[in-house]
């Protein structure tokens, strides 16, 4: 009797589970198809065009669309059709008043709302352009239909399972009680931290028990697997965390300087220099100095920061060969006194944006300058390896230290930490260089030159030849 009482509690609380869990579950199901069809409704209703409503309906199939007006007029409205049996239920939401738009706003998320045919509807209600209002629902019919047959075969099949569990309750407890007294006892010795080590004997596909032992050894190998890639999920948020409070520091110190120097010379103006000429002029050569700083290093900030978040570039066929030397030629009216040796494999190409790619090039040979004595030579090589386009800048410099070699490419990293703010640059000309790489699926490297100096290697993917009329 006792443990016929404790099924029936048990079946009755799994059953409110299982319930309440696939209630919710269907809900998520709803609002995930809310979520995915948002977005392009959201497009068309946002267009002037009426042909573009018009395909709403084929966008976002079995959804009501509405788009009410800021001053609550329907400006568009479509039904949702739901199957049952071989009759087509329209379900809609009623007119405006059915609806306040403003007070589903006021609890962000989908919610549920009557229609007018006595059923439920999951909306979603969203700003759109000029003030309207972008209502999407799906009708709840089929979840409320499903939730009462889930309800039957739960109370059935619990009526059922109590039956006939009660009939062989006596015999299971006396053959299965040893052995799962062994599962609890090796069970109950697991802990977090020995989840490599511990796992229930007696796993035997052939008994209860021993499926029982092997489903919770495979568990225990998930809930392993889990914990290890959670840990290692930690770990790395804690370094993304480490490198973006590191990053925005170094930002602030960056901006800090040129700031504090143009506010300098903002007071040595207001204290007399606009009546000395030749403060005047100081003064105001400073702040256009400082803030071309300033805007250098934003404009930096920003094309990392568009490149963190994957934007697209050109894509378009791009002759590295003529690319690169025009780069050297540029290098050598900027340094005329450096020695700048090219070695070109040919015509070589690469898909991408034209603009970037020589804005590598040049930082690669700014680099060098910034580095290196005028004295210090300067290979560029341009060769074909396979797939691939291979682009080294080498230069006979002091080169740098092998642990400095994995660091080269951090943003804000400097070789010489001694060096000022004005004469060490800002530490992310490598940085973009490496960004703008991946950004076109190549690879970027840094090894030092023998007998000394430093070699950059950047390996792009090659293009195809472009066919010619």
């Amino acid at each position: 009797m006792a443990t016929a009482v404790a099924m029936l509690f048990g079946l009755i609380v799994l059953d409110v589970v299982t319930y309440v869990v696939v209630s919710r579950s269907q809900i998520q199901q709803v609002d995930s198809a809310l979520d995915r069809a948002h977005q392009p409704v959201e497009q068309l209703a946002a267009s002037t065009q009426l042909s573009d409503r018009l395909i709403i309906p084929q966008v976002a199939p079995g959804l009501f669309v509405a788009i009410i007006g800021q001053s609550g007029e329907v400006e568009y409205s479509t039904a949702t059709t739901e199957r049952d049996g071989d009759d087509d239920n329209i379900d809609v939401l009623g007119d405006d008043d059915n609806i306040d738009v403003l007070a589903v706003e006021r609890h962000p998320g989908a919610q549920t709302v009557p229609t007018i045919s006595g059923g439920e509807m999951r909306i979603r209600v969203d700003r759109i352009r000029r003030g309207s209002a972008l209502i999407i629902g799906e009708s709840l019919h089929e979840v409320n239909e499903t939730r009462k047959n889930l309800l039957g075969v739960l109370i059935g099949g619990s009526a059922f399972a109590i039956a006939i569990a009660s009939a062989l309750a006596w015999w299971l407890l006396r053959a299965g009680l040893t052995p799962l007294r062994r599962v609890e006892a090796s069970a109950a010795a697991i802990t977090d931290s020995a989840l490599a080590d511990q796992r229930v004997p007696g796993a035997d596909t052939r008994t209860e028990v021993g499926r029982l032992a092997t489903t919770l050894n495979e568990m225990l190998d998930r809930l392993e697997l889990s914990s290890n890639e959670r840990e290692q999920s930690l770990e790395e948020l804690r370094v993304s965390e480490a490198r973006m409070r590191r990053f925005v520091a170094d930002a602030s110190h960056e901006l800090r300087t040129p700031i504090a120097a143009t506010s300098a010379y903002a007071e040595l103006f207001e204290h007399g220099a606009r009546d000395r000429p030749d403060d005047l002029e100081r003064a105001m050569t400073g702040i256009r100095a400082e803030t071309g700083r300033m805007a250098e290093l934003v404009d930096d900030l920003l094309l990392l920061a568009r490149l963190d978040e994957n934007r697209p570039l050109d894509d378009d066929h791009v002759d590295m060969t003529e690319l690169v030397l025009q780069s050297i030629d540029a290098a050598r009216a900027l340094e005329p006194d450096r020695v700048v040796r090219p070695h070109i494999g040919g015509v070589l190409a690469v898909v991408g944006d034209p603009l970037r790619l020589r804005q590598v090039v040049d930082n690669l040979l700014a680099n060098v300058r910034a580095h290196t004595p005028s004295s210090a030579l300067c290979d560029v090589t341009l060769t074909e390896i396979g797939e691939h386009v291979l682009l080294e800048v080498a230069d006979s410099g002091p080169g740098v230290q092998d642990y400095q070699l994995d660091h080269l490419f951090d943003r804000f990293y400097r070789v010489d930490d001694a060096r000022t703010r004005t004469s060490g640059g800002s530490g992310l000309g490598l940085s973009i260089v490496h960004a703008i790489i991946e950004a076109h699926g190549g690879a970027m490297t840094a090894s030092n030159n023998d007998p000394h100096g430093l070699i950059v290697t950047v390996q792009l993917p090659r293009a195809e030849p472009e066919p010619t009329s």
